[in-house]
């Protein structure tokens, strides 16, 4: 994986949905993106080249073939009556995609891009595998429920999304009273379970990725402070337990109240010598955090989480040399270019997981069965490799990722830690 720099900065903690942050703060952190030119003339071999083709991850794999991409088409199944909600592509298998295409009766722009994402994913290499049927969940638990048992009822074998957490765990009720799993797109990963599996990005893994690798550079001693939040806890709670398989001791955890992070800083200073210091808070809330650092005189290795890829982040004096463990920016922005080249506008942080989800669908399509959602297929041991990298899905719903770390020097994050492009075995 090349070493890059991230010039201004990208958000990528797309949502805490029904753990911390609320849906209108939410759909703030996701519209971000920096511009870049549009690709002209790049080929399918060139595309799938660059990590926008999902494949089966691994080296003891052969690969799933790519929609469009040459392979037999999957075989027909029955479909229930016509399709329901906006249909994309035309192939034999149908797969539902539930968004928050609106909210209090406007649209949404986390579900507009993730629309428009799924569109590229069906133009690009989807067509010919799948129907895809879009419907709005309107950005309420009902109205999910709704869009789900519609999906099902028209012959959905597979269903994407929804976003937000409750809405995950109306729309789940009915697909698993249904047998039908479903690929989320909400980060907390409570809604997950056996057949409802979650593609974003969880705070655990940021949390794992980021303490072995403080480890790893011979960081032996450590120090937490975090919100009082429900992000906090999440990310408190995983960073002792892994502390502990670490058999690194935690020498101190100081919570405060959002936005007086001055008491905690100063608790920390009190606890003596410490290699590294975690801090799981949210970008707009950093400055506030770097200055209470900065009065207390604690001069430590900084780890945090991917909501530091941040500009607001990037800048600050006290955060230059920290570490934060994020997802490779690179699909990302490739998939941007392509995304503003067809649509004229900037697509949010969850684009790439609608994307991924597509193709994933359609890929698995490909692969053929009856069985082609089932749990085997879908919690391969080796993985996917979609446009945020490598990823697998858990038998419990989870999902573990290839996450890079990054520094931040000079305003800008770079990675010093590549993202691993295979899982190791079990």
């Amino acid at each position: 994986m090349p070493q890059f720099p991230v010039k201004g900065g990208v958000s990528t903690d797309p949502t805490r949905d029904g753990r911390g942050l609320g849906r209108r703060r939410a759909e703030r952190v996701m519209r971000t993106l920096p511009e870049a030119p549009a690709l002209h003339g790049m080929s399918r071999r060139g595309l799938i080249g660059a990590g926008l083709g999902l494949t089966l991850a691994g080296c003891n794999s052969a690969g799933f073939d790519m929609p469009g991409a040459g392979g037999a088409a999957p075989a027909a199944s029955p479909a229930s009556g016509p399709a329901v909600g906006e249909t994309l592509g035309s192939g034999p298998v149908r797969v539902g995609m539930i968004l928050p295409l609106t909210q209090n009766g406007a649209p949404s722009p986390v579900g507009v891009s993730m629309r428009n994402a799924a569109q590229l994913a069906v133009d690009e290499f989807a067509a010919s595998s799948i129907t895809l049927m879009i419907l709005d969940d309107h950005s309420t638990p009902e109205g999910a429920a709704q869009s789900t048992q519609s999906a099902i009822g028209a012959g959905a074998q597979l269903l994407l999304g929804p976003v937000f957490a409750s809405d995950v765990r109306q729309a789940a009720s009915v697909a698993k009273a249904a047998g039908r799993p479903m690929i989320a797109f909400s980060t907390d990963a409570s809604v997950a379970g056996p057949g409802v599996y979650l593609l974003s990005f969880l705070i655990e893994g940021y949390v794992d990725r980021i303490a072995q690798f403080a480890v790893s550079r011979g960081k032996k001693n450590f120090a937490v402070m975090a919100p009082r939040s429900e992000y906090g806890d999440i990310a408190v709670a995983e960073f002792q337990q892994t502390a502990g398989r670490l058999n690194t001791p935690v020498a101190v955890i100081a919570r405060y109240a959002p936005g007086q992070s001055q008491e905690a800083a100063q608790q920390v200073a009190a606890a003596g010598q410490i290699d590294a210091l975690f801090i799981p808070e949210q970008a707009d809330a950093m400055p506030g955090v770097a200055s209470a650092l900065a009065s207390s005189g604690i001069k430590t290795q900084l780890l945090g989480t991917g909501v530091w890829n941040d500009a607001r982040v990037l800048k600050l004096p006290e955060l230059q040399g920290a570490w934060f463990a994020a997802p490779d920016n690179s699909g990302f922005n490739a998939l941007a270019q392509r995304y503003k080249a067809k649509f004229g506008s900037q697509p949010t942080r969850l684009a790439t997981l609608s994307y991924d989800a597509v193709t994933l669908a359609a890929a698995l399509a490909r692969g053929g069965g009856s069985d082609r959602y089932g749990p085997a297929a879908l919690t391969n041991i080796s993985g996917f490799n979609g446009a945020d990298g490598v990823f697998r899905f858990l038998p419990a719903g989870t999902n573990e990722r290839g996450l890079a770390v990054m520094e931040i020097d000079n305003n800008a994050a770079t990675v010093i830690s590549p993202a691993p492009r295979s899982f190791a075995a079990g």
